[in-house]
């Protein structure tokens, strides 16, 4: 059973939700990023994203991908960011890591390079945002082969002939995104999200969370209560960004876990 779904089959014997946090590695410098990382499970995160920098991040709204610039100007590369998950890994084995970017950084290291690195730093798990169904074979294959499992994006667009396509791979859980466009726009809403995530879980086993516009502990416990978990990455970058303390950002934190560990 891989940490995944370990973590999964946890929280469902506690009757708790998950709560999945997103911050960019290498934010505004390695040391900061690693410091928040270290302490995201103390503040109840059950999953940790950790996004993977690059230049052109499509899906992302001004805050991510100014901390994705962040994290470059700093020096933040792919192996840096590998290396930063295999160090939080010396002092906690249990806590999953899904690595979630674009396949451009991957494609230049060389998809076999990548997967052995990825899993010996302890890597659970990839999104990557820009490799669609039809390019399985790229990765999302060789990536489950490899012990790694594919995590899909499904949103407010796929429809029910679109979607056991975004299901057929994917493994770990599926991520809903709740509203169309980019990361940190409009607020999510438990009453639009409750209908489409029903839809896919009844078209898969696979726990499916939600992120995109999640911002307050009420709106992660709202979401969560219509999901299986709720994702928060914009409002956590933004404290970041703004130039909080790793204390500070890791108490935000807390506040957005126990609302989604509330319901």
């Amino acid at each position: 059973m891989s940490r995944i779904d370990a973590k999964f089959a946890a929280l469902r014997a506690e009757g708790k939700k998950a709560f999945v946090s997103y911050v960019m590695a290498g934010d505004p410098d390695y040391d900061t990023s690693l410091a928040v990382v270290k302490d995201l499970p103390a503040a109840g995160v059950d999953i940790i994203e950790l996004g993977l920098p690059f230049t052109d991040p499509m899906a992302d709204g001004p805050t991510i991908q100014l901390a994705g610039q962040r994290a470059l100007d700093g020096g933040m590369t792919l192996l840096k960011t590998l290396e930063l998950a295999r160090t939080f890994r010396e002092t906690d084995n249990e806590t999953p890591i899904v690595l979630m970017g674009y396949y451009n950084p991957i494609y230049s290291l060389g998809v076999d390079r990548f997967l052995i690195e990825a899993k010996a730093a302890g890597i659970d798990g990839l999104i990557v945002v820009d490799l669609p169904p039809e390019e399985d074979d790229e990765l999302c294959i060789p990536a489950q082969a490899a012990g790694l499992s594919f995590i899909r994006l499904a949103t407010p667009t796929t429809d029910d002939k679109r979607l056991p396509k975004v299901l057929q791979n994917t493994s770990g859980f599926v991520y809903y995104v709740s509203i169309t466009g980019i990361t940190g726009a409009a607020e999510a809403q438990a009453t639009d999200v409750g209908p489409d995530v029903a839809r896919i879980k009844a078209a898969t086993d696979l726990p499916v969370v939600v992120g995109f516009g999640i911002k307050t502990p009420e709106t992660a416990a709202s979401i969560a209560s219509v999901a299986d978990g709720a994702v928060v990455g914009s409002a956590i970058v933004s404290k970041i960004g703004a130039g909080d303390a790793p204390s500070d950002v890791v108490a935000f934190v807390k506040t957005l876990a126990d609302g989604a560990h509330s319901v």
